[in-house]
């Protein structure tokens, strides 16, 4: 479903999530305190506002409240962003998601009303270790302690072979073929040139893949 999301703070996280909410086919209204970092990306989101957002009455001033959903990536100081999730919680907003720059933060942004809260750095670490750990992924999500979903393509040891020899004790959610997609695809199915598989399982089974 297309909505109206408020971005708050456009460095490298806020403004990409901007851009990608706008090609998803969201309205999305952009906000920083930089009059600069605003018109870089004015031309591609709806609206872009140049404002102080850890001021309630800034936010109330252009309609914050009226939003379903807000995200707050200030990265330019932690009280800035505790301030304005604290504001867009009072003005009302139901779904505000705050990124975090260390734990102790990201405690106090729940603590004030957060719904969510991203930590985007260690998230991104994460996935640059698990592309180490795994043979040929593209993309790694961490579902709990060492357990995860990954996204890995097609080696040249695989083709031809049965995705179920391939991933024992594994579960394949997901097979890419080009630009058709095929969820919980049969253990039988042969792995081909250029395909994409989405597994899910233990971390430790994910790194013997295909072995």
């Amino acid at each position: 479903m297309k909505t109206s999301v408020l971005v708050i703070g456009l460095g490298r996280f806020g403004a990409a999530a901007a851009r990608e909410l706008m090609a998803l086919g969201h309205e999305v209204l952009a906000v920083d305190a930089s009059e600069t970092v605003v018109n870089e990306v004015a031309a591609e989101v709806t609206h872009a506002v140049q404002l102080d957002a850890a001021d309630e009455s800034a936010l109330r001033a252009i309609g914050a409240g009226d939003f379903q959903h807000a995200i707050v990536a200030i990265s330019s100081g932690v009280e800035a962003s505790i301030f304005a999730v604290m504001g867009l919680k009072q003005l009302g907003v139901p779904n505000v998601v705050a990124k975090a720059g260390s734990h102790i933060h990201g405690v106090i942004l729940e603590r004030v009303g957060a719904d969510r809260v991203v930590f985007a750095e260690r998230e991104m670490g994460q996935r640059v270790a698990h592309s180490f750990a795994i043979a040929d992924v593209v993309d790694y999500l961490d579902v709990a302690p060492r357990f995860g979903l990954v996204k890995v393509r097609s080696s040249e040891r695989w083709i031809g072979r049965a995705l179920g020899d391939l991933a024992v004790g594994l579960t394949p959610v997901a097979l890419r073929r080009g630009d058709a997609v095929t969820v919980n695809p049969v253990l039988e199915e042969r792995i081909r040139v250029g395909d994409e598989l989405i597994l899910i399982g233990k971390d430790d089974l994910l790194e013997r893949l295909g072995l």
